[in-house]
């Protein structure tokens, strides 16, 4: 199943932040290094998806709290330039992945 070979790409991805791009709202980027440091822990290590906030099984969504603030992260698949969506996002070779780490009130 595609959306079974994406969800294991998109926690590849998101488990080492490796092999894709990873970006913070002007929100995140202004809070003190240790609590953007632990936020980045929390989307490594979150392991909390089900039906309500994982429709379509990929894995490419979460949100959690940290310091009494609301964050979602969420992970999007771009061409290789990223230019525009993927055409295959199950294919390593086409797609680019860019994980964003937002505070909630920013979305």
């Amino acid at each position: 199943m595609v959306s079974s070979k994406i969800a294991l790409l998109n926690d590849a991805f998101r488990k080492s932040f490796s092999g894709g791009k990873v970006m913070m709202t002007a929100g995140v980027d202004a809070l003190p290094d240790m609590v953007k440091c632990a936020a980045l822990h929390e989307v490594a290590t979150f392991n909390g998806f089900n039906e309500d906030n994982d429709p379509h099984g990929e894995h490419d969504f979460g949100s959690f709290e940290l310091c009494s603030r609301k964050f979602f992260w969420k992970i999007d698949c771009y061409d290789k330039e990223l230019r525009c969506g993927s055409d295959d996002p199950a294919d390593p070779e086409k797609t680019t992945r860019v994980l964003t780490l937002m505070l909630a009130e920013e979305y």
